[in-house]
């Protein structure tokens, strides 16, 4: 009885969730990429421990697939009882699911796969909710646990199997006796037009054989061109829809400004920009934060006055210095107003513009006084303790909260962020977050963007592969890259994707390769990542889906704190 009560207590103190019994479940990496496209392994029970949001996530079984493969094994000595179960919502699209062990059994004490078989009858095209139901259990019954995966499995119409069983015996013979003299019908046909294209090709022998070195340069001309098409990530099989510096500019306020930002014509920030206005003589500026080769970040102060009452605000200043081009100007009021008309806590609006110097513009924004989220980050790992922040588990997730939140609104707002990263976030002392614009970041942030040969510098490792091939960009787009910075924040900073070649990112996260589990990351928060990587948009879980997650992991993590 001690002994019962020890292993219960011990279960108790050793996890944030009720004891599992000491088993294992997870998809193999191979099962997961079929599903997902994701090259890792999934967990819903690790060493003991549930992993409620894998087991939180509804994941999509296409039409082709037919078979589940899962993983478990026993980590104890002790016999683990289990019984299972299989419930469908929509029999007529799928049949009776089997499984290829019994239903009530030992949890084996080495690994090994059981499968669900879940066949469709081809008689109507439906989605149908796929509960797995396992119960787990010691013998003595001290712990019991109850899973439930979620699936959901596209059953397609069969057509040609309706049209087969709905023809009678004699309607098959008569098709049958068709058929053969279809066959022959055609056959006759053929050897006619197979007479005919001889003789005309007999005939163009002589005025062929002119041109025939001609034919023969130009060949090897299409040969070479086609060579670049080869790989689908290469720069010139990508579309330029999307693009990232592809604009016709015009020149409103005597300098280039980009037809179209965010669904505005030109004319549209343009009037954008004059209602937010100001003198140079309102703006103040103090040190200077940060600075690229051409890209400059001010702390500054926006001074106003209104009826004789003079108001202040500390704020950050963008703007550039006299090796900018007119390209390099245009993108940064084109990217700077990216925010504006945002209110949210949230979001760092932009909240004045000075003109007066089109040469040099100065973009102004509300102060926050520990400046850029990454370089903070990088700050908290590489500072001697007690200089900086001593970042736990609990305030980094409260950050990725602070983010979703910002990225809800944006996306209620009906902007795509298309660039988020730490870099484009910025922190206070209190650890309040706000996201930002991605103006001057390829400047100041050099080593994070690249160019793959068509003269667009892009995030290229924080890009979806849609993104990153296509050029398509969403809110789908946006959870992808959510799911790398949450991983730069559980790395505190690092740099994704170290390894792999710029050039080789295509390839690599089509052939399923992700980012690997950080150091002291939560499996909860490493499988959150993971379904934010998933190859195809449909499949991500939306902002909403994360915020809860997210909120629930939160609210776990502080009842142990």
């Amino acid at each position: 009885m001690k002994q019962q009560l020890f292993v219960a207590l011990l279960c108790w103190l050793l996890t944030l969730y009720p004891c599992s019994g000491y088993f294992n479940l997870f998809l193999q990496s191979h099962e997961l990429g079929r599903l997902v496209g994701l090259n890792s392994e999934l967990y819903y029970v690790r060493d003991g421990k549930v992993n409620t949001y894998a087991l939180g996530f509804e994941v999509v079984v296409p039409n082709e697939i037919s078979e589940l493969r899962f993983t478990w094994e026993s980590l104890i000595h002790q016999k683990l009882l289990y019984s299972m179960a299989v419930l469908v919502n929509k029999t007529e699209a799928l049949g009776t699911p089997h499984l290829d062990i019994p239903r009530k059994g030992l949890v084996p004490e080495e690994q090994e796969v059981f499968q669900v078989s879940l066949p469709c009858t081809g008689k109507q095209s439906e989605e149908v909710d796929v509960r797995i139901q396992i119960n787990v259990t010691t013998e003595n019954q001290l712990n019991v646990t109850f899973l439930t995966l979620k699936r959901r499995k596209i059953c397609l119409k069969d057509e040609s199997h309706n049209e087969t069983m709905l023809m009678d015996p004699s309607a098959m013979v008569a098709s049958t006796s068709s058929f053969y003299i279809s066959v022959g019908c055609a056959s006759g046909l053929i050897l006619i037009m197979t007479a005919t294209a001889t003789a005309c090709y007999i005939r163009s022998q002589k005025s062929c054989r002119n041109d025939s070195n001609y034919r023969g340069d130009s060949s090897r001309g299409a040969s070479a061109q086609g060579q670049t098409f080869l790989r689908v990530d290469t720069p010139n099989n990508a579309s330029t829809t999307g693009s990232y510096s592809s604009f016709r500019r015009l020149t409103p306020l005597s300098i280039n400004v980009p037809v179209q930002v965010n669904n505005l014509r030109a004319s549209e920030l343009t009037e954008q920009i004059s209602e937010i206005d100001v003198e140079r003589k309102n703006i103040a500026l103090y040190e200077k934060i940060q600075e690229g080769t051409f890209g400059q970040i001010y702390h500054g102060m926006l001074i106003e006055t209104d009826n004789e009452i003079t108001m202040k605000q500390n704020t950050f200043v963008k703007t550039v210095s006299d090796q900018a081009s007119k390209d390099q100007i245009s993108l940064l009021l084109a990217e700077g107003m990216k925010m504006y008309g945002t209110n949210h806590k949230n979001v760092l609006p932009i909240i004045a513009v000075c003109m007066d110097d089109v040469q040099h513009p100065l973009l102004v924004y509300p102060f926050m006084n520990r400046g850029n989220l990454k370089l903070f980050l990088q700050k908290c790992k590489f500072s001697v303790e007690g200089h900086c922040h001593t970042l736990l588990t609990q305030d980094l997730v409260g950050m990725a909260i602070q983010m979703v939140q910002g990225m809800i609104y944006l996306n209620k707002k009906k902007i795509i962020h298309g660039d988020l990263a730490t870099r484009n976030c910025v922190v206070d002392d209190k650890l309040h977050v706000k996201i930002t614009d991605n103006a001057l970041s390829r400047d100041l942030f050099p080593n994070d963007y690249h160019c793959l040969g068509d003269n667009e510098n892009r995030p290229v490792k924080w890009l979806a592969l849609e993104s990153l091939l296509k050029k398509e960009f969403s809110t789908a787009s946006d959870v992808w890259s959510f799911g790398v910075t949450l991983w730069e924040l559980m790395t505190l900073g690092h740099q994704p994707y170290v390894e792999i070649d710029p050039f080789e990112m295509g390839a690599s996260l089509r052939d399923g390769y992700r980012l690997s589990q950080p150091i002291n990351c939560p499996d909860e928060l490493y499988t959150l990542m993971a379904f934010s990587w998933a190859a195809a948009p449909e499949k991500r879980p939306s902002f909403i889906q994360l915020l809860v997650c997210f909120q629930d992991f939160y609210n776990a993590l502080g009842l142990y704190v």
